[in-house]
């Protein structure tokens, strides 16, 4: 449970930063934070994957054994980073279909 939740917080960020970052895709600050909090979910599952941890083996490992901040960074850079690309994209098909 705390990956899934780590990685909704890094994208959430991952987003924010997306918007103010590349202006042209901005979708205002809600818009940000709900593109990026759901590319942060894929983006950390995806990471968490390849890494070879995948999140709901990482919540496991940690519920048995305290706290992994490793897993944890890798989820909340995952997330932001998922976040972010998920937000400028979907931000800049927003701007072409308005017109």
């Amino acid at each position: 449970m705390e990956a899934i939740i780590s990685q909704i917080i890094g994208g959430a960020i991952g987003g924010t930063a997306g918007g103010a970052v590349a202006k042209n895709s901005s979708m205002g600050s809600i818009g940000n934070l709900i593109a990026g909090a759901v590319g942060g979910l894929g983006g950390g599952t995806l990471l968490g994957n390849l890494m070879g941890s995948a999140p709901v083996e990482a919540a496991a490992d940690a519920a048995a054994s305290g706290l992994d901040i490793g897993s944890l960074v890798t989820n909340l850079a995952g997330g932001g980073l998922g976040g972010l690309v998920v937000q400028v994209v979907v931000g800049m098909i927003m701007k072409r279909m308005r017109g």
